[in-house]
């Protein structure tokens, strides 16, 4: 595969996350997390088996790999999705994606725990910009101006309200998720293993929304209560910022350098302060500017740690 190619595929994911959040908040309006999250997962998984078939790959699950794939399926579709389709409805959408895309730092303490992935000092200090930076791009300039002065109170009493505490346990899930992804394809394929987790991941969702109109019938009602356009919404959520989305991702978090790509997560803020500006004319503060300049920085330092690294050592003693 050409390299610019690869890469465009790579920063592809982050892309459509970037504007699917945004996309789906609004549908929480009608319909309960657990159902929003469900349609999500279940759509996307069967198109991201189709285009395995399609691509002449296997959907059989090796039979070693079945405890790993159950796993994955509960961890990183059942739980984080419904995570994050719960806290997205009660967090602001600034401090959701800070925390939501905080989980590179997790990652890769569990990928040098478990693969022994070489970090470096020069790893860390990007990965330390790299929340610097979606800082930067998420927090409001009065929260970040006061921050050191008044600590939680400068969020106005709502420091860390349940949504946060959601979308931090999110962060945690996909962080242990994209770790599990790598056992449960060691045997099967990766995409195949991409798409039966969304499957298997989608179906207790439907349980807990079933569950939750049962037992308060006239709060949450199972079906969504959506109109054409927010219909429209849905399905870019489940086809391009699933299907394709965590399709690319989970292929190439399967094998390769998953610090470095993981990374990458750093710049799902940029990319939707982006669409924002394209698309619905928003302007670009001096401290936006700045956070984005630092995710570009974090991903640079990261993925070119080594040999930066090795650039900067020290020149050992010269033998005779």
């Amino acid at each position: 595969m050409p390299r610019t190619l690869r890469w465009a595929l790579m920063l592809l994911p982050f892309a459509l996350w970037g504007t699917a959040m945004a996309a789906m908040k609004p549908l929480l309006a009608g319909a309960s997390p657990a159902m929003l999250a469900s349609l999500r997962l279940l759509p996307a998984g069967a198109v991201v088996l189709l285009a395995a078939r399609q691509l002449g790959r296997s959907w059989r699950v090796d039979p070693l790999d079945w405890p790993w794939l159950l796993l994955f399926a509960a961890v990183d579709g059942s739980l984080f999705q419904g995570l994050l389709a719960r806290g997205l409805g009660q967090t602001g959408a600034g401090l959701g994606s800070v925390l939501i895309d905080s989980q590179p730092l997790l990652v890769a303490l569990l990928a040098r725990t478990l693969f022994g992935e070489a970090i470096n000092p020069v790893g860390w200090l990007g990965l330390l910009i790299g929340l610097l930076g979606i800082l930067c791009l998420g927090l409001p300039v009065e929260v970040l101006r006061h921050w050191w002065l008044q600590g939680p109170p400068a969020l106005q009493g709502q420091a860390w309200s349940h949504g946060e505490t959601w979308m931090l346990a999110a962060a945690a899930a996909m962080a242990i998720g994209t770790v599990l992804c790598r056992y449960a394809s060691r045997h099967s394929d990766a995409v195949a293993i991409t798409g039966w987790h969304m499957l298997l991941g989608g179906l207790p969702l439907v349980v807990v929304a079933g569950a939750e109109s049962l037992l308060r019938p006239q709060a949450v009602s199972f079906w969504p209560q959506w109109d054409g356009i927010q219909w429209g919404l849905m399905a870019y959520a489940a086809l391009l910022g699933s299907a394709l989305a965590y399709g690319l991702f989970f292929w190439f978090a399967s094998s390769g350098d998953l610090t470095g790509f993981t990374a990458l997560t750093f710049l799902t803020p940029v990319f939707a302060v982006l669409c924002g500006v394209l698309l619905l004319g928003e302007r670009l503060g001096p401290l936006q500017w700045l956070g984005g300049l630092l995710a570009l920085v974090s991903v640079l330092l990261i993925n070119q740690r080594a040999r930066l690294w090795q650039a900067g050592a020290p020149l050992g003693p010269v033998r005779p």
